[in-house]
């Protein structure tokens, strides 16, 4: 289910900038996110990296298969609200794309509802 979608930001933005900026921070305080390692240093839980000369640790290893399963399915819902053609072919101006994304992840967690 989508739980938060915050305003898009303009231009090429780090995603980490991106994040801090639009208040999602904030709002996703108390909880466990995900993030891929673009997001080192933003409280999010992020893959292990590899250091030179070092090779990740076997718990580290499992740690990243769990956290690509999750991300997987994270990025499904994203790919599927793709599908909705208002945000497919959106054009809009103005807070029109905010309300198109907030509309949309509505519908897509009805349709998921029992």
């Amino acid at each position: 289910m989508v739980i938060a979608a915050a305003r898009p930001v303009p231009g090429t933005t780090a995603d980490a900038h991106a994040w801090r900026a639009s208040g999602l921070s904030r709002h996703c305080a108390d909880v466990t996110v995900l993030g891929d390692g673009a997001y080192l240093n933003c409280g999010m839980v992020v893959p292990h990296r590899k250091r030179p000369g070092r090779a990740l640790l076997k718990g580290e290893e499992d740690d990243n298969a769990e956290h690509r399963k999750v991300r997987a399915r994270v990025e499904h819902v994203i790919g599927r609200m793709k599908n909705y053609k208002i945000l497919r072919d959106c054009r809009q101006r103005g807070d029109g794309l905010h309300h198109a994304v907030q509309a949309v992840a509505r519908m897509h967690n009805l349709a998921l509802a029992p």
